[in-house]
């Protein structure tokens, strides 16, 4: 693939930073703070974050599991993030090769759509499993998670960022 002008070629991520980076996130979704629904869904910005850079690594299947975790806590209907998260992860996976040409502002506007969706399929989840009915500020969340997807964009491909290590051989 060419590359866009001026985009640095990336050293490969480590497989540990992906899981780490997940865990982070889980660990930032499961905090007992009173869960709003205005609250971003951190695992939903990086399963879109790794689902476009790394889809040969993180895919449906970490999605659906991970999901099922969230399920597990949160005691709603088993399946629901975990369906949300496929949906998400599939749609991120649809637009990769689009949405790498942008950089990370013209993402995160790309990717509204799609964090508004897969909030909107959890809302009907949640309104035909339970009944429950989050009100209009569950509207902030996708807003938020889009805002956040810049910062997140530039530290999660810092580590793939660093200087190689010179060589007296090697021309690159």
């Amino acid at each position: 693939m060419i590359l866009p002008k001026g985009q640095q070629l990336l050293l490969p991520v480590s497989p540990a930073f992906i899981v780490a980076s997940l865990l982070v996130a889980l660990a930032l979704d499961l905090l007992p703070l009173g869960r709003v629904a205005w609250t971003p869904d951190w695992l939903m910005v990086l399963l879109a974050f790794w689902g476009m850079h790394q889809p040969q690594r993180v895919g449906m299947g970490v999605a659906f599991v991970l999901g099922l975790c969230i399920d597990v806590h949160q005691s709603t209907l088993l399946g629901q993030h975990a369906l949300v998260y496929c949906a998400l992860v599939f749609g991120v996976q649809l637009l990769q090769r689009r949405l790498l040409w942008f950089g990370p502002f013209a993402q995160a506007l790309q990717l509204l759509p799609l964090f508004v969706g897969a909030h909107v399929l959890l809302l009907v989840l949640r309104l035909l499993g339970a009944g429950v009915v989050p009100g209009w500020s569950s509207l902030a969340a996708p807003l938020l998670e889009a805002l956040i997807w810049p910062l997140a964009s530039v530290l999660l491909l810092a580590p793939q960022r660093r200087p190689p290590d010179q060589d007296d051989n090697r021309p690159l």
